[in-house]
This record gives structure tokens, C-alpha cells and sequence, in this order.
């Protein structure tokens, strides 16, 4: 026979999302529990700790940057799309720097020393970026821009830093963690209410072990794909042999934050099959075990589709002067956007092929910037691009080694040469900030094409999920009712940035989706029907 837990609210996965939620849920009075396969963090963890706010934080004010509500809501409106609507935006930019204040009374740390340079990732220097496209030619027209990447103050990627605050939070308050914890179905009642949630554990000598092995699963297993699914497969065994069965009974509601599905080939190859090359971001965790759940309890799902692709050009920031081609010579688009809306261009409209021009001044000024403006596994990155580059004396020369079409790559370098020596705007719209003459050989073509590499990887982690009423977080169904007793919250719902990813987006989501889930379920009146 199971063992059986007691609580008021279940939280199914222990990253952002799920955190927040369980500390939101406890501070309304719930007793909680919360679940998690492996040993927390999950994404969250892995990632690297920015969360994007605005409208005047703190940070922002002590950096002497200038930003408005407004401002943060028109940029973010042509990003968001239909995501969630403009009442749900507006209220998450409202909320905004209250949003970074409560992290922060949380024990995240954040700071306001701002990035002098165009990155996808600022060094260990700086914690206030462009972390978007705000300052591409495209929005800029759309609303003032402003720095608005909250970077959690720690060296290296800073999401573990961000993630020990949230979890030191949750132990200060008692909450009840149940690691090494495989949620494996939803306990509904005879009306389909949601009552609890039917799990194996381990316990003792095997969870360790279980722990080891996922741990490393992630990283260094992220960069190394082969070597996570090995010790992943080692800890599935584990848990196939030694997991004991355990129910936990929500007497109030189940919140589900078990991430995305990226990690699913499956569900990948069924809703997304163009996203199949990229390296995926997060863990073993991100197997969409929230979002079936909720769709075997009735919900409904949304945005399934979507996928965000990184393909940065930055650091270093000199890459910027290039000109991004595709096969035949033409520009991609503006080299200033952000990274996964250039991953999203290539990978759907150019089979995931490209190619950055740089010429011999912009290489040098790259190789110079690399120290200054890159963390260890950037640096590595972009020295393989530079040192993997195809070189030729003449625009037409690198072409033809590249396989690229000479005449085509002629046509664009002269376009863009011709519109700098006039005055007139870049052909696809990039800002005079980044523009720069490409004339002095001998010329690069640097391969910067979404497939499979280990130096030069493209990570990729999925964006749609769950349907969620947007003021409670409750799973809403197929007919438009809501599943009574559960939420979602995080990547296993539809949520801000469910359209178009922008660093820092995906976090702050989890932030605002969690705690909408955790208060609304610490209050759920078991009145709530399909």
C-alpha cells in the first residue's frame, strides 16, 4: 500500500514557478508541499538568473536609466502578441519593479551596474542590460528603449544564484520539499476535481545516488548531449528499481510547474519538428509531465508550437558590424535583434542556415573585445567561430569557398557599403549604433547555422502549455470551463512569453504565473466547476 501525505497545495515541480507559488501559498496560510523528479532548480537553475522588469526599478533608477510603465508596456506588446491580453500584460508591467522588490525580500540579489555594450549576456562586471530587441531598428520607433535585464548578482551564469534565494525563502517558512520525486498521475475526484497527485520516491543510498547523477546530467551534460542522456538513463533505472509509491493529498488545489517539454523528442518532433537540431535548455525534468498531466484532468493547451531558438551574435559586440546571409547572399535580417527572434528567422524561414561577414577590422576588434566582454564558455564559443571562420581575400572569394553565392553576397555588401556612404538607412533596418563599412579584406564568413554542435551549440526550450484563466492561473478546458482544484504555472502554461522570448522573460513570467497560482490556490473554495 502507498504512503500518503497530507496538504492544503501540492506544487508539482521546484523551480521558479513552482517556488514562487509555494511561497505565495504559504504566506496565505496553506500548508504545502512541494514535489520535484530531481533535486530542484530545474531550469531555473541552469539558466542564467535574468529577470526582465521595468518601469522604473530600482536598479534601473540608480543606473540613471529613464523608464516608464508605458514604455515597458508598448515594447513588450509587440513581443507578447496574443500571448496573454493587454490586461494581463499591463498588470504584469505594472507590477514590475514591486515584482524585483519582492525577489528581493526574498534574498535574491540584484544590481545596478549597467552594460556599456550590446550582449546577449553581460560578464561578471555588469548586471543591468539590454537583455531584448529594445534598441533594434525595429522597436525603436515603438517606444523609448531601456535596459531592463535584472541579472541576479552572482559570477557565471547567476540562475543557481537566484534559485538558492527562492529555496532559502521556502526553508525559512517550513515548506515541506519532497526531492528524488516522480509525479506519475492526478488524483481526481468523482467530479474532476483535482484532490492530489500519485508519485514514487526514493529515499536514502538511491536518491543520492539519483541526485549525483542528474546533477551532472544537466551540466556539464547540457553542452555534452550524449554524456546527459547516458548518466540521465543511469538515474531512470534508479528509479524504475528502487522508487517506492507515495500519494499526497491536496485538500485545496494542485499547482503544476514542472516546466516545459523540450527535453520530450517526441512531443518536439509532434508539435514543433523544425526545432529538432538545437541543444536542449533545461533538464531531463522538462519532459511536459505538467502539461500531460493537465490535459489527462481535461485542460486545454495553447502555443505547443512555439520554440525559442538562440542564435546570438554577441558577445563579442564588434560581431554586430557584420552582415548575417543566408545561401544566396542576402541578409537574414537585423543583427541587432534579439537572439531568438534570429534563431526563429533562420530556423524557419532559411532551414537553419547562416552565415555572419565580418571584415578584417571588425575580426580584430572582436578578438580584442573577447576578455573584456565574455564570460568563459562565450569566450569559447566565439574564438571557435573565429578561428573556424572561412576567410578570402575578395567578398567573392569567401563566397566561393563558403558555398554561398558570390554575385549575391557582391549585391549585399554593396547595398549596405552604398546606404552608409549616404546617409540613408540600412536596408533591413539596423541601427546606425551597429552599422559598420565592410571594405577591407581579407573577408570572413563565419558559420553561425542552427544544427548540432557542441562549441557552438543553439539552445532551445519550448514556450506553450497549459491554458490558465489569466487572473487566477486555474487550467482552463477545451469548452472554456476550468478544471476545478488546479493550476499551472511557469513553461507548463501559456504565458508571457509564449509568442516571442526575450531574455529574462521566461523568469519573470515564472515569477508573476507562480504567485498568481500559489495565492489563488491557497484560497481555492472547491467551488470552482467545468
Amino acid at each position: 500500500m502507498a504512503r500518503a501525505l497530507h496538504a492544503d497545495v501540492v506544487v508539482v515541480g521546484f523551480g521558479a514557478a513552482g517556488a514562487c507559488a509555494a511561497l505565495e501559498a504559504a504566506d496565505a496560510g496553506a500548508e504545502v508541499v512541494v514535489l520535484d523528479r530531481f533535486g530542484g532548480g530545474g531550469a531555473t537553475a541552469a539558466s542564467g538568473g535574468v529577470v526582465y522588469a521595468g518601469g522604473g526599478t530600482a536598479q534601473q533608477r540608480a543606473a540613471g536609466v529613464s523608464d516608464t510603465v508605458e514604455a515597458m508596456h508598448a515594447y513588450l506588446r509587440a513581443e507578447v502578441g496574443d500571448a496573454v491580453d493587454d490586461r494581463t500584460l499591463r498588470r504584469f508591467c505594472a507590477e514590475s519593479a514591486d515584482q524585483i522588490r519582492w525577489l528581493e525580500q526574498q534574498g535574491v540579489p540584484f544590481d545596478s551596474s549597467l552594460c556599456p555594450y550590446k550582449t546577449s549576456y553581460p560578464s561578471n562586471r555588469y548586471y543591468l542590460y539590454y537583455s531584448g530587441s529594445e534598441a533594434s531598428g525595429a522597436f525603436r520607433g515603438t517606444a523609448p528603449p531601456a535596459p531592463r535585464g535584472h541579472r541576479a548578482k552572482g559570477r557565471g551564469t547567476s540562475g543557481k544564484v537566484l534559485f538558492a534565494a527562492l529555496a532559502g525563502a521556502m526553508r525559512r517558512r517550513g515548506i515541506t520539499v519532497l526531492t528524488e520525486t516522480r509525479v506519475r498521475d492526478l488524483v481526481l475526484d468523482e467530479s474532476g476535481r483535482a484532490t492530489g497527485v500519485d508519485c514514487e520516491r526514493l529515499t536514502g543510498r538511491p536518491a543520492r545516488v539519483h541526485r549525483v547523477l542528474s546533477r551532472f546530467a544537466v551540466k556539464p551534460g547540457l553542452y555534452v548531449p550524449a554524456m546527459s542522456r547516458l548518466l540521465h538513463g543511469r538515474a531512470a533505472r534508479i528509479e524504475r528499481r528502487r522508487a517506492e509509491p507515495l500519494r499526497v493529498h491536496a485538500s485545496r488545489a494542485v499547482v503544476l510547474a514542472a516546466g516545459g517539454f523540450i527535453a520530450n523528442r517526441e512531443m518536439v518532433r509532434r508539435h514543433a519538428p523544425a526545432y529538432r537540431g538545437g541543444l536542449p535548455l533545461g533538464t531531463h525534468g522538462d519532459d511536459g509531465t505538467g502539461i500531460r498531466l493537465g490535459q489527462a484532468a481535461g485542460g486545454a493547451t495553447g502555443k505547443l508550437d512555439r520554440v525559442s531558438a538562440w542564435r546570438f551574435l554577441t558577445p563579442p559586440s564588434a560581431l554586430l558590424g557584420g552582415v548575417l546571409v543566408d545561401r544566396s547572399g542576402r541578409r537574414v535580417c537585423d543583427e541587432s535583434r534579439y537572439g531568438a527572434e534570429i534563431g526563429q528567422v533562420l530556423v524557419e524561414e532559411h532551414g537553419g542556415a547562416g552565415w555572419l561577414l565580418v571584415d578584417e577590422p571588425t575580426r580584430r576588434q572582436a578578438a580584442r573585445q573577447l576578455r573584456s566582454q565574455s564570460l568563459w564558455f562565450q569566450q569559447l564559443q566565439a574564438r571557435y567561430l573565429l578561428a573556424t571562420a572561412v576567410t578570402g581575400r575578395t567578398v567573392a572569394d569567401v563566397a566561393r569557398k563558403a558555398g554561398i553565392d558570390p554575385v549575391g553576397l557582391r549585391a549585399t555588401v554593396d547595398e549596405h557599403n552604398a546606404a552608409l556612404r549616404a546617409g540613408t538607412a540600412d536596408p533591413v533596418g539596423k541601427p546606425d549604433d551597429f552599422r559598420r563599412p565592410l571594405a577591407c579584406g581579407p573577408f570572413a564568413l563565419l558559420d553561425v547555422s542552427v544544427r548540432p554542435r557542441p562549441a557552438f551549440p543553439c539552445p532551445m526550450l519550448t514556450l506553450g502549455g497549459l491554458l490558465v484563466d489569466e487572473d487566477t492561473g486555474q487550467v482552463r478546458t477545451e469548452s472554456g470551463g476550468l478544471v476545478p482544484g488546479l493550476y499551472a504555472a511557469g513553461r507548463t502554461a501559456v504565458g508571457l512569453c509564449s509568442n516571442s522570448y526575450v531574455s529574462g522573460l521566461s523568469l519573470a513570467d515564472c515569477v508573476f504565473s507562480g504567485r498568481r497560482a500559489g495565492q489563488h490556490a491557497a484560497i481555492d473554495n472547491n467551488e470552482n466547476t467545468f
